[in-house]
């Protein structure tokens, strides 16, 4: 619980309970806030004349204090923005408000980005890429704190589009694993009263001007547009985003392609922050795995082969030792026969019972012996497609 809205009298131990609930901390909540209606402050004073002398000069906190730290934490936020002119971001037409606010997102990671470059060891460079997270988490905490002053008035569409940025840099630069869902949206608070009209990826790319209507990163019109875009950064950590979320599907399927092109995604941003590339060279090798990952997906339609068998394809091509020594066209027969066998072995609860998946494990060994699959690969091989078969099996049992 974070805030509690007073409205009717409470005392004693009855009001002590209450604010010891929104009271309490976790992970980021330092503490909570009341809002009271009604006056409790004495009422407070007398509940807590039974506890320490300390407990009961503290109650409350001082207002000017509260002020003070607004404007620590305002300034600080409003410094790393010293040279880019944010106003129509608040003041502007809606178009004008979006397109102030990619121009916001650019701005922050080019600024990000400089100041990582002088930073001397790993954990330097990611202190500095949290810094502007951190300090509008901080200021919002401020925020809360004193919004009843006039000052807080004062700033307040300032601190929302701070937080927008904020947000939707996260929902466009955080990978699956990076961000839980709440912390996401939880970028923009309540206290923003005039809000920008989205802060969606997609729309941040038609504000920066990508026109294409197919917004699939399989599109080369739409890859194309955004190796033209001006705005380099925000092309990247969008282009970043729609990998992820392409990979991601992808590992619903095929589990050898996915771990491929995650690793060549990780590689590549890891390079670029650690200034190994130019935000360009990392853009063109981005885009390259996005089209990888369409020659793929087409790879099945050219050579005959359904997405299952592509997959168990996979697993037995993954080692480039076993292709060599069989060859392509026999690996597609193997991965035929392997996608047949296994399927129609499959039952409900075959992940669940060891048994049932030591009978797999036989009869995929048997198919790769009697084809002359290298013995010294087998095991890996079978490892592999276990794992591929777990990601089909709910789909072949239910069309059973």
């Amino acid at each position: 619980m974070h805030t509690m809205y007073i409205d009717k009298p409470m005392k004693g131990h009855g009001l002590m309970q209450a604010i010891a609930r929104v009271n309490r901390v976790f992970k980021d909540k330092p503490g909570g806030l009341i809002v009271d209606y009604i006056g409790i402050a004495q009422n407070l004073k007398n509940a807590l004349i039974e506890y320490s002398d300390s407990d009961r000069d503290n109650t409350g906190i001082d207002e000017e204090e509260t002020i003070e730290a607004l404007q620590k934490c305002y300034e600080i936020v409003k410094d790393m923005y010293h040279g880019f002119d944010y106003s129509l971001g608040m003041s502007g037409s809606p178009q004008e408000r979006l397109q102030t606010l990619a121009g916001a997102m650019e701005w922050m990671l080019d600024w990000i980005q400089q100041e990582a470059e002088k930073a001397k060891t790993e954990t330097q460079k990611k202190t500095v890429r949290r810094r502007y997270n951190d300090a509008v988490v901080a200021l919002t905490r401020a925020y809360a704190l004193a919004s009843a002053s006039d000052y807080a008035k004062e700033v307040r569409d300032e601190v929302g589009f701070f937080q927008a940025v904020k947000a939707a840099l996260a929902k466009s630069t955080a990978s699956d694993t990076e961000k839980s869902s709440e912390d996401i949206e939880a970028g923009i608070q309540q206290i923003l009263s005039r809000a920008v009209v989205s802060t969606e990826i997609i729309d941040i790319l038609a504000a920066s001007g990508i026109k294409s209507p197919d917004i699939s990163i399989l599109s080369d019109d739409f890859l194309a547009e955004l190796k033209n875009m001006e705005r380099k950064n925000l092309a990247l950590e969008s282009l970043r985003k729609l990998l992820n979320g392409e990979i991601k599907s992808a590992s619903r399927t095929n589990v050898v392609q996915s771990r491929a092109f995650s690793e060549r995604l990780e590689d590549a941003i890891r390079r670029y922050h650690n200034n190994a590339l130019t935000t360009a060279e990392v853009l063109e090798e981005l885009i390259r795995i996005a089209k990888d990952i369409k020659a793929a997906r087409q790879r099945g339609e050219e050579d005959g082969l359904t997405p299952d068998e592509i997959a168990f394809y996979d697993a037995l091509a993954e080692n480039e030792s076993a292709l060599d020594v069989m060859g392509d066209d026999q690996l597609k027969v193997i991965a035929h026969e392997l996608m047949n066998s296994v399927k129609s072995n499959i039952s409900v609860d075959w992940q669940k019972r060891d048994s049932a998946r030591a009978k797999i494990r036989v009869l995929v060994k048997r198919i790769l012996k009697k084809y002359g699959y290298p013995p010294d690969l087998q095991n890996d091989a079978i490892r592999t497609v276990i794992e591929q078969a777990e990601i089909w099996s709910a789909e072949w049992v239910a069309n059973k």
